[in-house]
C-alpha cells in the first residue's frame, strides 16, 4: 500500500493552485475593468461638461444682448454694433427676398470645374453632388443661391410635423445628428445605400456646425429632398439657428468658401432654417423630433404655430408692425423714432448699465426669463396703445381696451408657443420623474420617464426618437425603452471617442439599429490606444479649463494653506479643485495627469503645476494675467462679439469696434476694463498699425499651450498614426 503522496492528492493540489490563480486573475481583471471603465466615465464627462457650459455661455450672452436691445437707445454705439443680428423680419414679402436672393447675375467662370446644376434637379444629379463633395470639390456660389431657393420654395410647402407611413415593401433610414461631418453621411449612403424612390430618410437636425463640411451636408440633404420630397425628411434642430452659428464654427465656414456671396448665402439659410419642420410622425406611432418633450408639449399647438417666424429659437419674435409701405419692421427699429419720449426711454450706453442689476444673465437658462418676456410684452401693448392714441386722439377708450385685451392675449401665446419650440429643441431625458429646467445647456428642460408616459398616452404614441446628445455607442434607450437617442457623428470629441448610429424602422417599427466610425485611423489602433488617446485629449482640455480659473483655484488653495507654504495635501486638493470647477469628477484619481510635478513627502506644489501652463504668445508679457485668465476663460464669448460686431463679415473690424467689444464685455462679466488695458492689447496685436484688427490673428494670439503637451507642438494627435501613438504612451511627459 505505502504512505507516499496518493495520484488524488496531488491533484487536489494542483487543482487548488489552479482555482486560486484563476481567483487571482479574475480580480485582477476586474479591478482592470472598473478602472477603465472609471477612466472612460470621467473622460466622457469632462467632454460633455465643456460642451454644454459653451451651449449655456452662448445663450446667457444672447440674453444679454437682448436686454441690450430692449433698453439702449436707438442711437447708442453698443446698441448700433448688434442690431444687424435682431433684425430677423425686416420685410413681410417673400417676392423682396426672392429679389435680394436673385443668382441670375453671378457669372459662372470657364476654369470652374466643379459640378453644374440644372433646375429641376434630377437623381443623377444629386449623386454627382455626393461624388463631387467626397473628391474636396466646391459648388459655385450661383448654383448654391440658386439650390437654396428652390428648397425655401419647397419647405414652404410642408407642415410643421410630417406624416408619413412605411408599408411592407419600405423601410425609413432616420439619422441623427450630423454636425458638418460628411464622412459621416458618405459611410451611411455607402452602408445603406443613397436616399430613392425605394429607400426613404429622415435626417433628425443638427446638420451643422463643428464639422467642417456644413455647407456641403446641407447642399447633398437639400438636393435629395427636392429631388424625392415625398422620400427626404428634415427636422430642425437646435444648431439649425444663426445665433448658434455665430459660435460654433458654420458661419465662419460659408464665409471662409463663398467669400464674395457669404453673406447672402447665410441670410438666405436664416429663412431656410426657420420653415423646417419642427417634428416627424411615423405611423401614427413613433415621434421623431431633435431634442425632447416637456411635461407642457402638445403636438396640437406645435402643428399650427407659425414656424418660420421663429427665426432664432433663443427668443421669442418680437411684435412687427405694419408701415405705410406694407413691410413687416421689427418693433426695435420701429421702436427708434419713439426714443425722446419719457414714455419710452431706454439706457443711452453702457455706462447707465452699472446701475442694474445683471444677475439673471449669468446665472439663468432661457426658461427661467419667461415672465419678464412676459412682461416685456405687455408694456409693448401699452407702447403701442400709446402711439395709437398720439395718433388718433379721437378713438374710443373702449376700443382701445378690446384692442388691448386682443393683443394680450396674442402676445402670451407667443411666448407660450416659444417656450414648446424651445423645450422641443434644446430638452433633454433625465432618469428621475418630474420635468424641470435645464440649467446645463441653458435652454429646455430635463424630463423624467412619467412625462414620457403621460406624453405617449395623451398622443397614442409609443415611441419618441430623438437625438441632441452624443452617446458613446451612438444610440441609447431610456424610460422603459419608450425614448431612443440616436447621435450619427461618430468621433464626435477626438478619433474614437464614439460610435455613430442610424436606425430603419419598418412597418413593424422594432428599431433596427446600425452602429459604425467614420475613420480609418480608428482600424490601426488597439483599444487601449484609442481610449488612451481619447483620454489625453480629454485631460488636455481639463488643463485649459484649469488655467482658465486659476485666479480662484489659488485662493481656494490658500485658504487651505494657511502657512502659505505653497504645498498641499491630495485630500486638500482634490476638495479645493472641486470647490472651484464642481465638475463631480474623481480628482484624486486625476492627479498623476493633471499635476506630474510632487515632492518627496507626497505633497503637491500648486504653484509649479501652473506655471507649466502659458498664454501663447511672445507679446503677452506686458499684459496683466488677470485679464489674460478672463480673456482665456471667455475666449468663445468674445470671438462670437467679434463675429457679431464684424458686420460686413469681413473678418476684420476697427480699433474702435474693438474698444465696443471689450465694453460689452465687460458689462457681460460685470468687470472694470480700462481703456488703457484695451490699447495695450491694440499695441499686442495691431503690429502692422493700419487702425484694424484681424479677428483670427486676435484669438490665435492668445491661445493656451500646455508646455509638457506634444498636442500644440506642431504635431496634432489627429495626424498621428497607431506608430506615433505606440511611442508616445511611453512618454512619461504625455
Amino acid at each position: 500500500m505505502g504512505c507516499g503522496v496518493s495520484k488524488s492528492d496531488q491533484f487536489h493540489k494542483s487543482s487548488g493552485k489552479a482555482i486560486r490563480s484563476a481567483v487571482l486573475i479574475q480580480r485582477w481583471y476586474r479591478q482592470y475593468v472598473a478602472r477603465t471603465e472609471m477612466r472612460r466615465r470621467y473622460t466622457w464627462h469632462i467632454f460633455q461638461s465643456i460642451e454644454y457650459s459653451g451651449e449655456q455661455a452662448q445663450i446667457k450672452l444672447y440674453n444679454f444682448l437682448g436686454y441690450l436691445m430692449d433698453n439702449f437707445t436707438p442711437a447708442s454705439n453698443e446698441r448700433n454694433l448688434i442690431s444687424h443680428i435682431f433684425r430677423e423680419n425686416e420685410v413681410c414679402r417673400d417676392a423682396e427676398w426672392e429679389r435680394y436672393f436673385c443668382y441670375k447675375n453671378i457669372e459662372v467662370p470657364e476654369i470652374y470645374s466643379g459640378p453644374h446644376l440644372t433646375f429641376p434637379l434630377t437623381a443623377e444629379q444629386a449623386v454627382g453632388l455626393v461624388e463631387a463633395f467626397r473628391n474636396k470639390k466646391q459648388l459655385h456660389s450661383r448654383y448654391v443661391l440658386q439650390l437654396l431657393l428652390e428648397t425655401w420654395k419647397q419647405l414652404r410647402m410642408l407642415p410643421n410635423i410630417n406624416r408619413i407611413s412605411t408599408c411592407h415593401s419600405k423601410e425609413i433610414t432616420i439619422c441623427g445628428d450630423l454636425h458638418g461631418q460628411l464622412d459621416d453621411l458618405l459611410l451611411i449612403f455607402y452602408k445603406n445605400d443613397m436616399p430613392s424612390l425605394e429607400k426613404p430618410y429622415l435626417f433628425n437636425g443638427d446638420f451643422v456646425d463643428r464639422g467642417k463640411d456644413s455647407i456641403e451636408i446641407l447642399i447633398i440633404l437639400f438636393s435629395f429632398l427636392l429631388v424625392y420630397p415625398s422620400e427626404v425628411y428634415l427636422n430642425r434642430g437646435n444648431h439649425e439657428d444663426h445665433i448658434i452659428n455665430l459660435r460654433y464654427g458654420f458661419t465662419k465656414e460659408v464665409l471662409t468658401k463663398y467669400k464674395m456671396h457669404g453673406k447672402r448665402i447665410l441670410k438666405l439659410l436664416q429663412k431656410i432654417f426657420s420653415w423646417l419642420p419642427l417634428a416627424t410622425v411615423i405611423d401614427q406611432k413613433v415621434l421623431v423630433l431633435h431634442g425632447g418633450i416637456s411635461d407642457t408639449t402638445d403636438l396640437a399647438v406645435l402643428a399650427r404655430v407659425d414656424r418660420h417666424n421663429y427665426v432664432s429659437a433663443l427668443r421669442p419674435p418680437k411684435k412687427r408692425y405694419q408701415s405705410t409701405a406694407r413691410m413687416s419692421v421689427d418693433s426695435d427699429t420701429d421702436e427708434g423714432v419713439w426714443s425722446p419720449n419719457k414714455v419710452f426711454q431706454r439706457q443711452k450706453s453702457l455706462t447707465s448699465l452699472k446701475a442694474i442689476n445683471r444677475d439673471s444673465f449669468m446665472n439663468r437658462s432661457l426658461q427661467d426669463f419667461s415672465d419678464r418676456l412676459k412682461v416685456d410684452e405687455v408694456d409693448e401693448l401699452e407702447i403701442s396703445r400709446r402711439r395709437q392714441s398720439i395718433f388718433n386722439p379721437a378713438i374710443s377708450r373702449l376700443e382701445n381696451e378690446t384692442a388691448s385685451s386682443s393683443e394680450s392675449v396674442n402676445s402670451l401665446t407667443v411666448i407660450e408657443e416659444w417656450k414648446q419650440i424651445l423645450d422641443l429643441l434644446w430638452s433633454d431625458p433625465m432618469n428621475q420623474d418630474g420635468c424641470v429646467p435645464n440649467e446645463v445647456r441653458g435652454g429646455g428642460c430635463y424630463w423624467g420617464p412619467d412625462v414620457t408616459e403621460d406624453f405617449l398616452n395623451r398622443h397614442n404614441l409609443q415611441l419618441i426618437i430623438r437625438s441632441h446628445e452624443c452617446k458613446q455607442e451612438g444610440y441609447e434607450f431610456c424610460h422603459n425603452r419608450k425614448v431612443l437617442t440616436l447621435f450619427s457623428a461618430s468621433n464626435y470629441y477626438d478619433v474614437g471617442s464614439n460610435r455613430g448610429a442610424y436606425v430603419k424602422l419598418g412597418p413593424d417599427l422594432v428599431p433596427y439599429l446600425i452602429q459604425y466610425q467614420a475613420s480609418s485611423m480608428i482600424r490601426e489602433l488597439t483599444v487601449r490606444q484609442s481610449a488612451g488617446q481619447t483620454e489625453r485629449l480629454a485631460l488636455k482640455v481639463l488643463r485649459e479649463q484649469l488655467f482658465a480659473h486659476k485666479s480662484d483655484l489659488i485662493c481656494a488653495f490658500k485658504k487651505v494653506d494657511s502657512n502659505n507654504t505653497g504645498l498641499l495635501c491630495l485630500n486638500d486638493w482634490a476638495s479645493a479643485v472641486e470647490s472651484v470647477m464642481h465638475l463631480g469628477l474623481p480628482w484624486r484619481m486625476l492627479r498623476c495627469p493633471l499635476v506630474p510635478g510632487k515632492t518627496n513627502g507626497g505633497m503637491i506644489d500648486y504653484h509649479e503645476w501652473f506655471n507649466e501652463l502659458a498664454i501663447k504668445g511672445a507679446n503677452a508679457e506686458h499684459l496683466d494675467q488677470s485679464l489674460l485668465e478672463t480673456l482665456y476663460r471667455h475666449r468663445s464669448t468674445l470671438e462670437t462679439i467679434f463675429r457679431i460686431v464684424d458686420a460686413d463679415n469681413s473678418g476684420f473690424i476697427t480699433i474702435e469696434d474693438f474698444r465696443q467689444t471689450w465694453k460689452l464685455l465687460g458689462a457681460y462679466l460685470k468687470m472694470e476694463i480700462t481703456d488703457d488695458t484695451i490699447s495695450d492689447l491694440v499695441v499686442t496685436i495691431d503690429r502692422n498699425q493700419d487702425g484694424s484688427l484681424d479677428i483670427e490673428e486676435f484669438m490665435e494670439a492668445f491661445r493656451l499651450t500646455d508646455k509638457k503637451s506634444r498636442l500644440e507642438r506642431g504635431r496634432s494627435m489627429f495626424m498621428g498614426t497607431a506608430a506615433d501613438l505606440t511611442k508616445l504612451e511611453g512618454d512619461p511627459n504625455i
